[in-house]
């Protein structure tokens, strides 16, 4: 019986997170959302259960205000490895969520990298 796209999508980030979490422990999480009109990450220590810093395309200063496209990716990708040196944290995991590692999740990913998070 085929599964929608939700079920497939709530599977695959169960994967990807389950498998990250028994290479990547105590290190932070650097987790992704998109949505159609924006994209967002956040840094979470998973062991105090707090989130270090994080970003999104809704924030006024980025200037890509509402904007869901590549060159938002970028930008929200900057700031957080900014925020990440800010709050100390030099390397973390890169959790892509069921998200597909390509396009704009891509693009975030090569900014914070750029930016000197080691993820």
């Amino acid at each position: 019986m085929a599964k929608s796209k939700r079920e497939l999508f709530l599977k695959r980030r169960l994967r990807v997170r389950n498998k990250l979490r028994k290479v990547n422990a105590g290190r932070a999480r650097l987790s992704v959302h998109r949505s159609n009109k924006n994209i967002s990450v956040q840094l979470i220590d998973d062991v105090n259960g707090v989130t270090l810093a994080s970003a999104s395309s809704l924030e006024k200063d980025l200037g890509v205000l509402g904007k869901n496209n590549i060159e938002a990716a970028t930008k929200v990708g900057a700031a957080i490895a900014e925020r990440a040196k800010k709050a100390g944290v030099e390397e973390a995991y890169f959790d892509r969520g069921g998200f597909l590692f390509h396009g704009k999740v891509k693009a975030l990913a090569d900014a914070a990298r750029e930016g000197g998070l080691k993820i």
